[in-house]
Formats: structure tokens, sequence, C-alpha cells
């Protein structure tokens, strides 16, 4: 509802808006009320005069009612009801004027409230959505307050008692004081709201940016892929990521009121995070197309250099038979035949690997390039593992003794350690060691006898070895944590 203040008559508008009140005229001096000039003895012009004269006072008597009552015309000399009138006309206009504002406030307020419902659904916001509505229903009450005091008082009307006026315009007074009063509500509601509305805000400056850096990354996505198409790749696995993003778009375009503030943000974060991926995959994808090129030949002679490198695991199994017990190379045995079937398991891998390329299956392509690569490099660590054997019973054969004191010399740097700074070493790294000690021992008489078994004995100096290490970083560990 909005106050219309209401136009304020005048005396003078009203003369002006009836014409049928002229202004009488002034006689001619020469000539007669009728209009006649007066002859040279003025006999009848003094005749007219006299005559004129004494109807003047009855004129004026027919014409005061009309001028003062006739036309809508307020009375000129109306005393104490007058006055009474025009102080309810005062209230009146001051009673619009605090409806008006109060009316202004309250659509301001609205518009507040609306731009916080749409990104915000906490308690709060909820609470002050219910407040504003209990706000609402006050300012009915007052509005209609209000009306029901203009309507009641027609302070137009020319018989218009004091009495009714004066009630008018304390009526009218208690109508505006209360509009006034629940205006004064309303602007402590809107202080309240700052926070939530400044949150709802910042929300809302975010709106328009996200949804157009969603676009753009759509656009920069769909370019990118109409320039690898245009090169002769297909790129159909990235066409269908890229088509499945347009009913995102769609609902971007529709905007937040139909689908919400946070909803829409959230939305345009994901299309433009999608829409990148596709551009950067659709820009890396010649790249990514020579790369499986590159590897395609490059496992390719690994498999043919591997299957060549498998046919000499044999001779050296047989040389190890024959120099050494049965415990140090018995694990052995199978390379040889695994070796086989690991390369051409992935020789098969690459022939499908290399169809899918042909067919532009791309991540088809990548994954059996990785079965490839992974099949090489388990069969490159078996055949590699007979010859290491072979070289490394040779070597403890020839010298145990180097072993021996290799590790030795990791058990005293650990003991030094271990005591460095103490009278007694930690329990926590005594044991360990000194089990590692007796370990050593028992590795190195295993050597005594015709035959001995030097991959156990390597096996077990390589253990004690290990554990020296781990108890190392352990003290260290430990100190340089205390010492911070």
């Amino acid at each position: 509802m909005t106050a219309i203040p209401r136009r304020p008559d005048t005396l003078f508008a009203s003369r002006a808006q009836h014409p049928a009140c002229p202004r009488p005229e002034r006689p001619s001096p020469d000539r007669d009320a009728a209009g006649r000039r007066r002859g040279p003895s003025g006999a009848a012009g003094a005749a007219g005069d006299l005559l004129t004269l004494a109807a003047l006072p009855v004129l004026a008597a027919l014409a005061l009612p009309a001028a003062f009552a006739g036309g809508g015309t307020r009375r000129w000399f109306g005393g104490r009801a007058e006055s009474q009138r025009a102080e309810a006309q005062a209230a009146k206009d001051a009673a619009a004027a605090a409806f008006y504002e109060l009316d202004t406030a309250q659509r301001d307020l609205r518009i507040s409230i609306e731009t916080i419902t749409a990104v915000d659904d906490s308690p709060a916001a909820r609470r002050a959505v219910s407040d504003f509505d209990a706000l609402g229903r006050r300012i009915d009450e007052v509005s209609h307050q209000y009306i029901n005091a203009v309507d009641a008082h027609d302070l137009d009307r020319d018989d218009l008692e004091a009495a009714v006026a004066s009630r008018a315009r304390a009526e009218l007074t208690t109508a505006k004081d209360e509009l006034t009063r629940v205006k004064r509500e309303l602007d402590r509601f809107a202080e309240g709201l700052g926070p939530l509305l400044g949150k709802a805000e910042t929300q809302l400056a975010r709106l328009a940016p996200a949804v157009e850096r969603a676009r753009q990354a759509l656009l920069a996505a769909t370019n990118a892929l109409d320039a690898v198409r245009s090169s002769g790749l297909k790129a159909e696995d990235l066409a269908a990521r890229l088509a499945a993003l347009g009913p995102e778009l769609t609902k971007l375009n529709q905007g937040a009121g139909q689908h919400g503030v946070q909803q829409t943000l959230e939305r345009a974060d994901r299309v433009v995070r999608d829409a990148e991926a596709v551009r950067a995959e659709a820009e890396r994808l010649p790249e990514r197309a020579a790369e499986i090129d590159h590897r395609l030949v490059s496992l390719r002679t690994r498999a043919e250099a591997l299957r060549t490198r498998s046919g000499q695991v044999e001779p050296v199994l047989s040389e190890l038979r024959r120099r050494f017990t049965t415990a140090c190379w018995q694990d052995l045995q199978q390379v040889p035949d695994q070796a086989v079937r690991s390369v051409a398991q992935a020789e098969l891998k690459l022939r499908e690997a290399q169809a899918a390329r042909e067919r532009q299956r791309w991540p088809d392509a990548t994954s059996l390039l990785s079965t490839v690569r992974a099949l090489l490099n388990s069969t490159d660590e078996a055949v590699s593992a007979a010859g290491d054997r072979l070289r490394r019973l040779n070597a403890v054969q020839k010298d145990p003794q180097a072993e021996i004191d290799r590790t030795r010399f990791a058990l005293r740097d650990a003991q030094r350690l271990a005591m460095a700074g103490r009278s007694t070493p930690d329990p926590r790294h005594a044991r360990p060691l000194d089990d590692s000690v007796a370990r050593l021992e028992r590795a190195v008489a295993t050597l005594e006898g015709r035959h001995p078994d030097y991959w156990h004995f390597l096996t077990e100096t390589e253990a004690v070895r290990a554990t020296a290490a781990r108890v190392v970083s352990q003290i260290r560990g430990e100190r340089g944590a205390g010492g911070a």
C-alpha cells in the first residue's frame, strides 16, 4: 500500500478553476450602466448611476453566498472549526508522510530479505525471515489503522464541525505515531541484518563472474577440441565429456532464481573444473599421441631384448648348479620358462595397444602400455637375478672375509652411536644389536665345511646390516626429536 498525499485546495485555485465567478469590471465614467454614452446634460446618466448604486447591496447579498460556498471551496470565516480543520489536515498530511516512509522502508527491507533467503538457509537466516513476517503483520495493523482514520473523516466537508475535526486530528496523530514507532522497529531490524545481508551480497557478487567463467571455460574447451579434430584426431571421449556439460550450461543460463545461488555457484565451479580438464587434455592430445607412439616403439624393442636375454639364463643356472649347493639356486629354476611366457604376454599386449592407438582409444592404449611395462620390468628383474646371484656367490666364495668385515663395521658403528653420551645403552637399542652380533657369528660358522651355503650366509649378513641401519635411524630420530 502506498499513500498518495492529498493535494491541498486553496481559494485562489478555486477561483481559477471556476470561471463562473469573474472579477466585476469598473464602469466607464462617460457611459451609463447599460454602456450608453451619457448626453451633454447628464440627466439620464445620473439617473442610471442612482439605479446602479441602489442595486449593488442586493446583488452583493446574492453573490457572496455563491462565491464562498459554491464550487467546492471552503468558508473563509469559519472561526474555531476552520482552525480545527487546518490542524486535522496537517495531522493527515503528517500521517500520510509517515505511511509513505514505512511502506518504502518495508519494500526495501523485503528486497534485503529476499537477497538473504536466495543465498542463506542457515538458522539465522530462517529466523530473520520469521521476524520479518511478524513485523509485516504489525505493519499491516498500523496501516489499516491509518487507512480507517483517513476514511472515517471527510475534512473537505463544508459543514465540518470543530469537534469532528478535533477527533479526526487526534485519530490521525495516533495513527502517525504508530506508523513512526513501527518504522523505528523496522529500522532496528534492518540494522541487525547487516552481517547476513553482507554475506549474501558477497555471494551474489560472486555469481555473475562465476557464471561467466563457466561460459568462457566451455568456450575454450570447445575451441581446443575443434582444433584437435581439425588435425585428424577423433577425441571421442573428450567430445562426450564436453557434451555432458551442456545441461549444466542450460541450468546456469536459467539463473539462480530457479536453481538457487549456492547451487548455481557450485555448478559454475564444477563446470569450470570439468571444462578446463577437457581443454587441457585436448591441447595435450597431439603430444599424448606422439608419446604413445614412442612408448610402443620403445617397449617393443625392450621386449625383443628381453627375449634374447632370457635365453641366456639357462647357462647361468647350469653354472650355479655345478658349483654351488641346491639352496643357492633352487628359487631360480623357473626363471627361463617364466621369462619366455612374460615376454610373449608383453608382446600380445603390445599388439593390443597398437590396435587401440590406431582406433584412437587413448585411455585403452595407455592402460595396455602400462601392463606391458610391468610385465617387462618383472621379467627383467628375474633374468637379472640369475646373473646377479652368480656374481655375488663368486665374490663371497673367493673372499668371505670382506662380507664379514663389512657387516661387523655396520654393527660397531651402530653400537658406538648407541653408547654416545651414555654409560649404559638403552635396552631398546642394545638388544637388537646384541642379537645381530650373535646372528653374524652363526652365519660365519656356516662357512665351515666342504659345501658351505654361501647364499644363506649372504642373506644373513644382509639382514644383520639392515637391523643395524634400523637401530641407527631410530636413535637419530629420537635424539632429533629431543633436541627439537
